[in-house]
Parts: C-alpha cells; sequence; structure tokens
C-alpha cells in the first residue's frame, strides 16, 4: 500500500512539475510557407501522449512529420486549421 501511494506522489509531482514548464505557445518556424504558431498549452490540455509518443520532450518537426502528425490528427478529431493559411503565417 506505501509503494502505490507513493508512486501516486510521484506522478501528481511529475506532473505539476510538467504543466509548470508547458509554454504557452510556440512557433515553428517554416521557410516558405511562413512560421507556424502552435498553440502548446491549449494542446497539452489534451494529454501530451497524442504529440509525444515517448517521453514528454523536444519534438523535431521536419514539414512531412509535422503535416502527418498535426493535420493528421486535425482530420481525424474534426477540429482545427487543414488548409496552409490556417497554421501558416507569412
Amino acid at each position: 500500500m506505501n509503494k502505490l501511494i507513493t508512486a501516486l506522489f510521484a506522478a501528481a509531482l511529475f506532473s505539476t512539475a510538467l504543466a509548470a514548464k508547458t509554454p504557452e505557445s510556440i512557433t515553428f518556424e517554416a521557410t516558405r510557407a511562413g512560421s507556424v504558431p502552435f498553440p502548446h498549452k491549449l494542446h497539452a490540455a489534451r494529454g501530451c501522449k497524442m504529440c509525444h509518443p515517448a517521453a514528454p520532450a523536444k519534438l523535431g518537426l521536419v514539414k512531412d512529420t509535422a503535416h502527418e502528425l498535426c493535420k493528421g490528427c486535425h482530420e481525424k478529431m474534426g477540429k482545427g486549421p487543414m488548409k496552409c493559411a490556417g497554421c501558416h503565417s507569412k
């Protein structure tokens, strides 16, 4: 029982530390289409694992993986921008 309580306390402490470090927004630089402002806290509220499947760490996005991950999720959820100008701003 003590191990369970300790594990739950550690998980709560870790979650709180991550939430405190979550930036409000991030800007992804794109060379041709224009940068992509990303409302990180809005997306983080849906859970980290959707974008960070391994561990909460920096996500190195390049064009193809960003389009697959972000656009794919927007299509699956039926929410969010799905056309270029919806994300990219010049």
